[in-house]
């Protein structure tokens, strides 16, 4: 068999099946399942940890006259809103974990089909 039966064979609408696609409710789904609950524990724990300084030094930033005091609220401001970034980030690569390894399955799956249909031909 050579490429092009193979190209056409991977890349033919009709063996597409709309089931195996990956959709943003099946990663909310993965993400607030029992296995990564401490993880989304933790990132909404800090978040609200985080926010309240946050708040705090943006009106306390806005009420001091020292310029002493601005620098300090404004970086804690600063390091607050970094650290609600990075949670964030941290987040998204544990939403995407359980991907990675049904991705691998999926390829798997999809060599079996093909080295199936190869053998067939």
């Amino acid at each position: 068999m050579d490429r092009e039966q193979i190209k056409k064979i991977i890349d033919s609408p009709d063996a597409y099946d709309e089931s195996r696609e990956e959709t943003v409710y099946a990663w909310f789904r993965d993400a607030y399942s029992k296995r990564m609950r401490w993880v989304m524990i933790c990132v909404y724990v800090q978040y609200i940890v985080l926010l309240v300084p946050m708040v705090y030094s943006a009106v306390a930033f806005f009420r001091t006259d020292q310029i002493r005091y601005q620098i300090l609220h404004a970086t804690i401001f600063l390091f607050c809103n970094l650290w609600m970034g990075f949670i964030s980030v941290f987040g998204w690569v544990m939403l995407q974990r359980p991907n990675i390894g049904r991705e691998f399955k999926r390829l798997e799956l999809r060599i079996a089909e093909l080295s199936e249909a190869i053998s067939d031909k």
